[in-house]
C-alpha cells in the first residue's frame, strides 16, 4: 500500500511540474498505453477492460483537442486527426475491433516519436519551450 502511494505522488509530481511539451509527450504514451490494454482485454473477452481503457483514450484525444493550440496553422490539421482519431477509438469500442485500434496506434506512434525529435531539437537548439 506504501508502494502504492509513492508511485501515485510520483506520478502526480512528474504531471505538476511538466513542460507543456512534455505533457503532450504523456498524453500520447498514455494514449498507447491504454489501446494496448484495450487491445489485449479484447482479445481476451474481457469487453469491460477494453472500455474502460477506450474510454481513457477518448479522454486523453478529448484532452489534445481542447489544450490545442489553435493559432498555428497546422493546428487545423492536428484537429481534423485527434477528431479522425476520436470517431475511430468509439467505433473501435461499439465494435470491439482491434484492427481499428491498431490504426489509431500507428498514429498515436508516428505523434509520439515525431514530438519527441521535435522536443530534442527544440532543446538542442535552445528552444525548450516553445514548441
Amino acid at each position: 500500500m506504501a508502494f502504492q502511494s509513492s508511485v501515485q505522488a510520483y506520478q502526480t509530481n512528474a504531471v505538476t511540474t511538466a513542460t507543456p511539451a512534455e505533457l503532450t509527450l504523456m498524453l500520447y504514451n498514455g494514449a498507447i498505453k491504454f489501446l494496448k490494454q484495450a487491445k489485449m482485454s479484447i482479445k481476451g473477452k474481457k469487453y469491460d477492460k477494453a472500455h474502460e481503457s477506450l474510454i481513457r483514450v477518448q479522454d486523453i484525444l478529448n484532452e489534445l483537442i481542447v489544450t490545442l493550440d489553435r493559432s498555428y496553422p497546422i493546428s487545423e490539421q492536428f484537429l481534423a486527426m485527434y477528431d479522425y482519431m476520436l470517431r475511430r477509438t468509439i467505433e473501435a469500442n461499439v465494435k470491439k475491433d482491434t484492427s481499428i485500434l491498431d490504426e489509431v496506434e500507428q498514429f498515436f506512434t508516428g505523434f509520439r516519436d515525431t514530438w519527441k525529435q521535435a522536443m530534442a531539437l527544440a532543446k538542442s537548439q535552445g528552444q525548450g519551450e516553445q514548441i
